[in-house]
């Protein structure tokens, strides 16, 4: 066996099981008998990870790589393989002179990078869960804070380092190594090499964050979304808009009655240009009937993540998926209506995310939006309840096939369900990317159904 500085473990070692899964975030984890990895490596270095890539070689195995084990369907545990966990390389850096800061990909967002950058007066649009890392989320796209305006996450990475199959770390950025620059920015965990640190343009940190929040009875969730529909592609790039069906929770901790939460924030840097962004959620005509409304208040970063770590608690059995949608707004409206009033589990909960008007991207793997996006969320502690929930979730999901346009990859679970989530130009240049950087599959490709219909809507082919 190789010499590492970090852990290493192989089938049939004390502490292999944890060490496969023990850090998977959904408590729906995959069971030993579906699939394992034949070996386990929790990297605390660079050279770590070269040996890893030899040894890998050496025994015929490819290489799975987990930053912050977030994945619904933990893509990161596959038969034949080594799995890479990189959570115990942590170290972060930040340049004055160009804003630039420098990280490892199992650095968490919110917790970790956000109040880092915080320290020195900056901001990065990372992802809204806090505890999630920066690896699986930028190399998906990076689906962040305010996106429709600021922009995917992926946009503001300048460059990577990335080790490849043949064992060497090159960075990879607009000017050298171009084709991995470009992959690495949505390309996801088919990423063909090991990206051992992001480099992230910064922002200059807002200083007044204000929200404005609507709540309403699930009966007004069609008129509300109407309203929304006619609003959201006028609204300033610094107003996030989300639309949420949820149950809050009591002092006890227990879902109460299922709400509809309108909800936009506004990243700014004062109490007028607040009102200035928030101003349209005042033309709401569903206002008289809202339960709550906050109109332009303050709010913090700090409050949003606890929220979502009381909202996506580690542990629970989650089932998750997702649709770009796009059409006639009453077309819309009727098909993902049952996915906000109709949920079987009281904790679970469903999002419409505003990315109107929708933005050009730049020239980079990513590349599959509409100005609509909806997740569903289901999420319980009860084992026998799993049969219902899937059937339940693809069901709705089914029914809403003639509005849906593809499907983000941070949200899906290809091993269950199937849809387009790349430009097929995009994916037709990523797998040349990859047939020419990764000849002999030393990593790991989508963990799918149908490894030979990925990218395509299930229901199309």
């Amino acid at each position: 066996m190789s010499e590492f500085v970090g852990s290493y473990w192989q089938k049939g070692d004390e502490g292999f099981e944890d060490a496969a899964v023990g850090r998977v975030f959904n408590g729906r984890r995959p069971k030993a008998a579906e699939r394992r990895p034949e070996a386990v490596l929790y990297a605390e270095s660079d050279e770590d990870l070269k040996q890893a890539v030899r040894l890998a070689k050496a025994n015929g195995w490819s290489l799975a790589m987990r930053s912050g084990g977030h994945s619904w369907a933990a893509w990161s545990v596959q038969n034949g393989t080594m799995l890479i966990d990189l959570s115990r390389l942590q170290d972060a850096t930040y340049d004055e002179a160009t804003g630039i800061a420098s990280a490892r990909p199992a650095i968490k967002g919110g917790e970790v990078l956000d109040p880092f950058l915080e320290s020195h007066g900056r901001y990065f649009n990372g992802g809204h869960c806090p505890t999630v890392a920066i690896g699986g989320f930028l190399l998906q796209g990076g689906q962040g804070y305010c996106a429709r305006g600021m922009g995917w996450a992926a946009e503001y990475v300048v460059a990577v380092d990335v080790l490849t199959a043949e064992g060497e770390i090159v960075r990879c950025d607009a000017t050298q190594n171009q084709d991995l620059y470009w992959a690495a920015r949505g390309a996801g965990p088919s990423f063909p090499g090991i990206v051992t640190r992001f480099h992230l343009q910064t922002q200059p940190r807002y200083k007044a964050p204000h929200e404005s929040v609507q709540i309403f009875e699930l009966d007004d969730f069609k008129a509300v979304m109407h309203w929304i529909y006619e609003v959201h592609n006028h609204l300033a790039p610094t107003v996030e808009l989300v639309v949420v069906s949820a149950c809050p929770l009591d002092e006890n901790g227990k879902p109460g009655k299922r709400m509809l939460i309108v909800d936009a924030l506004a990243l700014v840097d004062s109490k007028e240009e607040a009102e200035a962004a928030l101003a349209p959620m005042r033309t709401n005509p569903l206002l008289h009937k809202a339960l709550v409304n906050v109109d332009c208040g303050v709010t913090s970063m700090a409050e949003r993540k606890r929220q979502q770590v009381e909202a996506n608690p580690e542990g629970m059995r989650y089932f998750v998926d997702n649709i770009w949608v796009e059409g006639e707004t009453q077309n819309i409206v009727d098909g993902i209506a049952p996915l906000f009033t109709d949920l079987p589990e009281p904790r679970g909960f469903t999002i419409w995310f505003s990315m109107g008007p929708v933005r050009e991207l730049p020239d980079m793997a990513f590349s599959m939006q509409s100005p609509g996006y909806v997740a569903t969320y289901l999420v319980s502690e009860d084992e026998s309840r799993d049969g219902e929930n899937r059937a339940w979730l693809n069901a709705a999901m089914a029914g809403a096939q003639s509005v849906t346009v593809g499907q983000y990859l941070g949200d899906s679970d290809m091993t269950n369900r199937q849809v387009k989530f790349m430009a097929d130009d995009n994916f037709a240049r990523l797998q040349k990317i990859i047939a020419d950087r990764d000849p002999e599959n030393r990593f790991v490709r989508y963990l799918a159904k149908d490894s030979s219909t990925v990218n395509k809507n299930h229901w199309q082919i």
